[in-house]
């Protein structure tokens, strides 16, 4: 008798792999409605852990004996007491996650995405928690990171097994829904910090400005941000081509929908520009890029390797966002149908201005939540 516990990565790699788990959330009905682990391999029960102080009574009937059942609440502690009380009455294959829900939105998955044409790798790190995406170059020996997120470790030690050595850090833009790590890694790595100036103009910090047609050489393989200075989601957005194969286009193009303009609070401002570089600027390029977003909404976008990507063209020819002819129906699809304002929005932007340096606790709970860049 008794339970066992799962590490969010063990989570991680059964969703990755799609495999078979009940999984029972203690947390409150609302903050289940609003953000959970998402595979469609998983059955789910939502009962609150209050519920449940004294006994598993009412949920005995509803959790399966032939199956994996995993307990999650929101950091850890719920979810052990639930699982001891499913192991007390009997129930067999009982664990749980540890670290709640908190430690799920931490969690980066690494998956290659290729080899590049002039030798080295690139690497997505897929944030199944939050919905962010982040990326690796890796080509003779040195590393470059796009869009990193605060778990700095992750990534250093990452290039280390690879044996590279991190050079050059880039963010698309000033992140509002999650803080960046790319300060932290270009601090504990020497290496180059390059921000869009435009996104910049208050950060209380040193940086590189990186804008149209600049060409950061990684080994072998270049970074081109030619012509691709891409306004929308915010006044200095950014998007890089890789290898003349891959698009990242930051928060601005996403799988199956389109990046918001109004986390500046400026969209009536900024949807001009965002039509304007979806419409006319990204249609000057090639269908065949490999389009490479810094999030995704919906667990439909992760391909069967666990990537999320696709062709431009193919998006062209299938994401909603891109089939709005009329630049007014444009304005109001967009102005109509923004999500939520991410948790802690504002105070994130401060954070990654530098104008405030919260401890990692708070910084754990400002991030809290699911993705919410995209238009819905």
């Amino acid at each position: 008798m008794g339970f066992e516990t799962i590490t969010v990565d063990q989570l991680a790699k059964k969703v990755m792999n799609q495999e078979n788990l009940f999984l029972l959330d203690v947390r409150n009905e609302e903050d289940f409605e609003d953000w959970k682990v998402e595979s469609d391999s998983f059955d789910y029960l939502n009962k609150p852990y209050f519920d449940l102080i004294d006994g598993v009574e009412p949920i005995k009937d509803d959790i399966p004996e032939d199956k994996d059942v995993a307990v999650i609440c929101a950091k850890g502690g719920s979810s052990q007491f639930v699982a001891e009380q499913l192991a007390d009455e009997g129930f067999n294959n009982i664990y749980s996650v540890e670290g709640g829900m908190k430690a799920w939105s931490e969690h980066l998955e690494p998956v290659k995405l290729g080899d590049l044409e002039g030798g080295g790798e690139l690497y997505q790190f897929v944030r199944l928690g939050k919905g962010c995406l982040s990326y690796m170059i890796i080509s003779e020996g040195e590393a470059a990171l796009i869009d990193a997120t605060r778990m700095v470790d992750t990534y250093i030690n990452f290039a280390e097994q690879k044996g590279a050595t991190i050079k050059h850090v880039f963010d698309t833009h000033l992140h509002a829904d999650h803080i960046s790590g790319g300060r932290t890694i270009a601090e504990k790595t020497g290496a180059t910090y390059y921000l869009p100036p435009k996104d910049a103009e208050e950060v209380q910090f040193d940086y590189t400005p990186i804008q149209d047609q600049d060409e950061v050489t990684v080994g072998s393989s270049k970074i081109d941000v030619q012509a691709l200075y891409t306004p929308g989601h915010t006044i200095g957005s950014t998007s890089f081509v890789v290898d003349d194969q891959y698009l990242m286009t930051g928060d601005i193009l996403f799988i199956e929908s389109i990046g918001r303009p109004d986390l500046a609070g400026k969209a009536d401002d900024w949807v001009g520009d965002l039509r304007t570089t979806l419409y006319e600027r990204y249609k000057e390029l090639s269908n065949d890029l490999i389009v490479l977003p810094a999030h995704f909404s919906f667990k439909n976008e992760l391909n069967e390797d666990g990537s999320v990507q696709e062709k431009l063209g193919v998006l062209f020819e299938q994401n909603d966002g891109l089939q709005v002819d009329d630049s007014e129906e444009f304005r109001k699809m967009v102005t109509e149908n923004l999500p939520p304002q991410p948790n802690s929005h504002q105070k994130i932007r401060f954070t990654n201005m530098g104008k405030e340096t919260p401890e990692l606790e708070e910084q754990r709970e400002m991030e809290i939540g699911p993705n919410r860049c995209a238009v819905r």
